[in-house]
């Protein structure tokens, strides 16, 4: 428990809950549930030690399993309905969904249909229209925004994602936590209701100094490039905190046609100091077909690079992983960083050059955190644990002789 207890600062806990805890995980989101519940109960365990009173004497806080029972049952011809097994009534609820999970099938006409972002939108508002008004308080985690690349209006078309904000808001939801958004400003269709989006950027360093051990992470060796013009501001994060520079490319399109839902790229322009002979690590929130991030890469090579480390949130891999295990081949790709916030298939998380981070505890630090109505901010801004591990990082390196004094 010592571990635990020490990873988050102690006194974001020390406080009574809003109300007794619940959390559904809809289709999709089964492991990461059963993951954030396992510790949710660690932190319902510590509380009950170090909170004044007997917190196993809050109604609802003793249960063994903070996960509610749901369903979403469908008709032949594909309709569906949402059900709640048990009683949520004054609980503080947490949603976990993730709209990406194609993984998820139903029948229809006796068909297998693989579940769309629209088909698992529609069964959280059903599962939030079977809760009925009855739950003190919900707040929806869903960590890939549906809609989200769906932000703005740019000619006749419509806003999915403010749209969806704004019907989940009406239903009755009080929160809704997102993480690496396309573009937060979509929270201005909600302005007067609970938004955040987080960004993974602890967990995935975390993950890659885990796995890579000779990184030296100084101007001298490693350098940060974003891949376009819309990645700047988190590229902007990771050089600032680590102390690094930083180039960047933009997309030349050719605006005179779509394909696949978008205009063309044409080239990648690059502005930035020299990346010769160091390595780079090149970040972005969507990895969609990868493509770009390929093209990237190349340009990168053709500018004498060394390593390149792909960082994404959310790795879709719309067109397979052929492209990639091919670029591994070839020394184009030395790593691609991801987290668990979307369904990943079992290929790709056994592929040699891809790094998964386990986001469970950080999920559950938000929930516990909201639970006990304390403030997110030092959850929002992980600068001084990214320099801690930065410190240790070097240490571990230096004791091994990786790194001179």
């Amino acid at each position: 428990m010592t571990d635990f207890v020490n990873t988050w600062n102690e006194e974001s806990f020390l406080t009574y809950p809003v109300g007794p805890l619940g959390l559904i995980a809809m289709r999709g989101t089964e492991e990461m549930g059963s993951k954030v519940n396992q510790w949710l109960l660690r932190w319902r365990d510590h509380t009950e030690e170090t909170l004044p009173g007997d917190m196993s004497t809050t109604p609802g806080m003793a249960r063994d399993n903070f996960l509610i029972e749901t369903a979403c049952p469908r008709f032949g011809n594909g309709e569906g309905k949402g059900l709640i097994k048990e009683s949520v009534r004054g609980l503080d609820l947490y949603i976990l969904c993730d709209v990406g999970a194609y993984n998820c099938t139903y029948d229809m006409y006796g068909q297998k249909v693989p579940m769309s972002p629209d088909d698992h939108y529609m069964d959280l508002k059903r599962t939030i229209a079977a809760v009925g008004g009855k739950a003190k308080r919900i707040t929806v985690i869903m960590p890939m925004l549906y809609g989200g690349r769906q932000h703005r209006r740019a000619s006749r078309e419509s806003l999915d994602c403010a749209m969806a904000l704004q019907e989940l808001v009406r239903m009755g939801v009080s929160n809704i936590i997102t993480f690496d958004a396309h573009d937060p400003r979509v929270q201005n269709a909600i302005p007067e209701d609970g938004f955040e989006s987080v960004m993974p950027s602890y967990q995935i360093l975390k993950a890659l100094l885990r796995r890579e051990k000779n990184l030296h992470i100084d101007k001298d060796h490693l350098m940060i490039v974003s891949p376009d013009e819309g990645a700047i501001d988190r590229n902007i994060f990771y050089a600032s905190v680590l102390g690094l520079d930083m180039g960047m490319f933009y997309k030349r399109r050719d605006y005179t046609r779509i394909v696949n839902g978008r205009n063309p790229i044409i080239a990648h322009e690059y502005m930035g100091d020299t990346m010769e002979g160091k390595d780079v690590f090149v970040t972005d929130d969507i990895l969609s077909s990868g493509e770009s991030i390929i093209d990237v890469a190349r340009e990168l090579k053709k500018r004498k690079a060394n390593r390149i480390f792909a960082a994404v949130t959310f790795p879709l891999f719309t067109n397979g992983l052929e492209l990639y295990n091919k670029a591994y081949e070839e020394g184009l790709i030395d790593r691609v960083i991801s987290t668990n916030l979307t369904y990943c298939t079992p290929e790709l998380k056994e592929a040699p050059w891809f790094i998964q981070a386990d986001m469970s505890k950080f999920i559950s630090y938000i929930i516990a955190t909201l639970n006990h109505d304390r403030s997110l901010s030092k959850l929002l801004t992980p600068s001084d644990r990214i320099h801690t591990l930065l410190r240790r990082y070097n240490q571990e390196q230096t004791a091994s002789g990786i790194r001179l004094v």
